[in-house]
């Protein structure tokens, strides 16, 4: 009987006590500030300003789309999380001929109704087969020479066959990515969440990973000659996200 009264005291000690009445509080505060100050923890969907099967071939300058994939498994689209995406086969025509970074592959994911940040390259192509040799954060010059500057971070990936002959040619490949979210540029999935969370007072969230793979030659691009290429090419596709697709989030 001791026990029990002794144990009954716990929860009237004033330790206790203000425990309770401080997450009583919070909890209170919480749906005051989500009722008062506009504060929305569940968001709404955000749409492109203009779908991605509308990108015109005819603003990626150099570039020359060789082919459009489309995935045609359900289970790969909802393990994906949206049907807003691009996976297009790119040759850069100014390229050098059998330039290693001539072409590349550019798989552009947008979710306009984000509740989770998306598998990174690390975690997809590990999935898929592949080891991660290399990884490393980058940062970009964006110059178009009509006034589009941009000094973005991103990531660097390299990824080789877990087959024996690992160095065999064509069984290593560059991946760079980035995120737009929320108006700004991330260059992880650490600092996407972080833009993610901060926007407690929208009605509206949205993120975009923008990946290039340059997978299509025999010979895998070096490091520098990947960013270079990255460069070049986020250069002319960023501007056109930007101004025809992306949602104007200063609106």
């Amino acid at each position: 009987m001791r026990d029990i009264r002794n144990n009954i005291r716990v929860y009237f000690q004033p330790a206790f006590l203000i425990c309770v009445a401080v997450l009583t509080t919070a909890g209170a505060g919480m749906s005051i500030a989500v009722k008062s100050f506009g504060v929305y923890l569940k968001k709404e969907p955000l749409p492109l300003k203009k779908s991605f099967d509308l990108l015109d071939e005819s603003d990626l300058a150099s570039y020359r789309v060789i082919s459009k994939l489309k995935i045609e498994n359900e289970e790969i689209i909802a393990a994906l999380g949206t049907e807003d995406y691009i996976q297009w086969i790119l040759e850069d025509t100014e390229a050098e001929d059998n330039s290693a970074a001539e072409k590349c592959m550019m798989f552009i994911t947008y979710y306009q109704l984000p509740d989770r940040v998306p598998h990174v390259p690390e975690e997809c192509y590990a999935g898929g087969g592949f080891q991660k040799l290399a990884s490393d954060s980058v940062t970009l010059e964006i110059n178009n020479n009509a006034g589009f500057e941009r000094k973005l971070r991103g990531k660097h990936l390299v990824f080789g066959s877990t087959k024996a002959n690992l160095w065999q040619r064509g069984e290593k490949f560059p991946v760079l990515y980035l995120f737009k979210v929320n108006g700004e540029y991330a260059a992880s999935r650490e600092e996407a969440r972080i833009a993610l969370n901060k926007n407690l007072f929208r009605k509206s969230s949205y993120f975009c990973k923008v990946e290039l793979i340059f997978n299509q030659t025999l010979i895998p691009p070096s490091k520098e000659q990947a960013v270079k290429a990255s460069e070049k090419l986020l250069s002319v596709i960023l501007p056109v996200l930007e101004t025809k697709h992306w949602p104007d989030w200063e609106k």
